[in-house]
C-alpha cells in the first residue's frame, strides 16, 4: 500500500480495507474478550487519525485494550501513569546539559511513540494535562523553543475512572474536545468472564500477541478513509444533527464544527470497515454517541433531573430526519 497519497477508493480498496480491519479486530479479541464493539470503536478512532478517551471503572481492561492494539499493529507504546506530582517534562521530555559536547540535548519523553497510554489522566494537574494538548492537536511538541515532530501514526489512548473523583482534576472542555471519541468498556458477560478466568490468569497473553498489520498499513488505511464518498444530503444531515444539539433544551453548549468534522471522519472509517465506498446514515448513527456526547455541556437543571449526554444524543438522532429514503 502506498502512503504518499490517498488512492482512489474503489470496491477493491474497500475489500482490502475491510479485510485488514477485521484481521486487527479479531487479533485484539484474543485479549479483549466479548467486547467487539469496543475494539471496533478503538480501531475506528485510530484509522480516523484521532485520540480516544476510555472512561470506566478499574479492572475492566482499559490498559489491556491499548496493549492489544499496539501488539496487533506493531506499534510502540509509551505509558504515562498520571499522578498529582507528574510534571509536563515527564510527558514531553526535557533538555539536559551534555558536558562532553558542551550543549543541551533533548531527551524524548514517552509521548514520542506511536501509541501513548495516558493512564488515569484526570489525576494529574491541569498544567500537566495541557502538556498533551499540543501533541494531540498538532502531532508535535515544543520544548525550549524547538519543535519536535511526533511519530506517524500517533494516537493518545487516555483512561479515567468516572466513579472516584477525590483528588482528581476534571478535564476541561478544550481538552475533552481534542479526543475524537469517548467510550466505556463495561463488564463482560458470564461466558466471556469464564474465558478470561481460563486464559488471563497467567502472565504474557499480550506479549504473545503477534502483529497482523504494520504501521505502513495503518498509515495507508488512514489515507484511504479520506476518499470514502459521502453524499451532499448526508453532509446536510450532519449539520442538522449539530444544530439540533445546540438547540436541545437540556444542552448549554452543543456540538462544535470540529465535532461535525469528527463525526464525518469516523463515519467514513466505519463505511470502509464495512467494505463500502460510501457513507450511509447508519454509519453516522452508530458512532454518534461516542463522537458527540463528551463534547456537549448539559444545563445544571438537566443534570439534576438525571439527564445524560448519551440520552440527549439519542433524542437528537430520533428527532432529526434522514434526508433520503433507503432503496
Amino acid at each position: 500500500m502506498s502512503t504518499t497519497e490517498a488512492p482512489a477508493f474503489d470496491e477493491t480498496r474497500a475489500y482490502q480495507f475491510a479485510t485488514a480491519f477485521n484481521a486487527i479486530r479479531d487479533n485484539m479479541q484474543h485479549v479483549i474478550r466479548g467486547k467487539q464493539s469496543v475494539v471496533e470503536m478503538t480501531l475506528l478512532c485510530l484509522l480516523s487519525g484521532g485520540h480516544l478517551l476510555v472512561e470506566d471503572v478499574p479492572g475492566v481492561g482499559k490498559t489491556l485494550l491499548a496493549k492489544a492494539l499496539g501488539g496487533s499493529i506493531g506499534a510502540k507504546i509509551g505509558r504515562i501513569q498520571f499522578t498529582p506530582d507528574l510534571l509536563p517534562a515527564d510527558v514531553t521530555g526535557v533538555s539536559v546539559w551534555n558536558r562532553n559536547t558542551a550543549s543541551f540535548e533533548f531527551r524524548r519523553g514517552p509521548v514520542f511513540t506511536e501509541l501513548v497510554l495516558a493512564d488515569e489522566i484526570n489525576r494529574a494537574s491541569p498544567k500537566t494535562q495541557s502538556a498533551l494538548l499540543e501533541s494531540m492537536a498538532e502531532a508535535q511538541v515544543t520544548v525550549d523553543g524547538v519543535t519536535h515532530s511526533l511519530s506517524t501514526p500517533f494516537m493518545v489512548l487516555a483512561t479515567q475512572n468516572p466513579i472516584e473523583q477525590e483528588g482528581t482534576y476534571p478535564l476541561p472542555e478544550a481538552q475533552l474536545d481534542r479526543f475524537l471519541m469517548r467510550i466505556s468498556v463495561g463488564y463482560p458477560d458470564r461466558a466471556d468472564e469464564l474465558l478470561i478466568l481460563e486464559t488471563h490468569e497467567t502472565d504474557g497473553i499480550v506479549d504473545r500477541l503477534q502483529p497482523v498489520a504494520n504501521l505502513q498499513d495503518v498509515i495507508a488505511m488512514c489515507h484511504m478513509v479520506t476518499a470514502v464518498q459521502i453524499a451532499p444530503e448526508l453532509r446536510l444531515y450532519l449539520i442538522d444533527l449539530a444544530a439540533a444539539t445546540r438547540a436541545h433544551p437540556a444542552v448549554a453548549l452543543g456540538m462544535s464544527p470540529r465535532g461535525t468534522l469528527s463525526l464525518q471522519r469516523v463515519a467514513r472509517s466505519r463505511a470502509a470497515a464495512q467494505g463500502r465506498v460510501y457513507v450511509t446514515d447508519d454509519d453516522i448513527k452508530s458512532v454518534a454517541t461516542a463522537v458527540i456526547a463528551h463534547r456537549m455541556i448539559l444545563r445544571p437543571e438537566a443534570l439534576l433531573q438525571g439527564t445524560t449526554a448519551p440520552a440527549v444524543v439519542a433524542d437528537v438522532l430520533r428527532a432529526v430526519p434522514v434526508p433520503y429514503d433507503r432503496v
